[in-house]
């Protein structure tokens, strides 16, 4: 069974920075897309950012410009570099990895915790 291993979150403090990490526990074959999600408390989990194998990528609109993912299809793994933190983005951030569907994914990580202190 693969496995997803985030790590980098933490407590940072608001307009400052983070970098998560993931990675799988072994190779996933035909891997077509890795992506970040968060949640906060009593929310529905919401999207971050996506990139595809082909490098391509997608951003929830209030992260554009502030974060940008990034990845090794070969490695499977992938990051986030968060800038600019503010007190709302503080959440439960998850990898996930092989998109099903839209929101479907067949391998999630056990989340990291990001707090922004104001």
């Amino acid at each position: 069974q693969v496995q997803l291993v985030e790590s980098g979150g933490g407590l940072v403090q608001a307009g400052g920075s983070l970098r998560l990490s993931c990675a799988a526990s072994r190779i996933i074959f035909g891997l077509n897309a890795m992506g970040w999600y968060r949640q906060t408390p009593g929310k529905q989990r919401e999207l971050v950012a996506i990139i595809g194998r082909d490098g391509s990528t997608n951003y929830a609109d209030s992260m554009k410009g502030r974060f940008a993912i990034s990845g090794d299809n070969a490695k499977n793994t992938v990051y986030l570099q968060m800038t600019s933190l503010k007190p709302e983005d503080t959440a439960v951030y998850y990898c996930c990895a092989d998109r099903r569907s839209i929101s479907d994914w067949g391998y999630w990580g056990q989340g990291t915790q990001v707090t922004v202190s104001s």
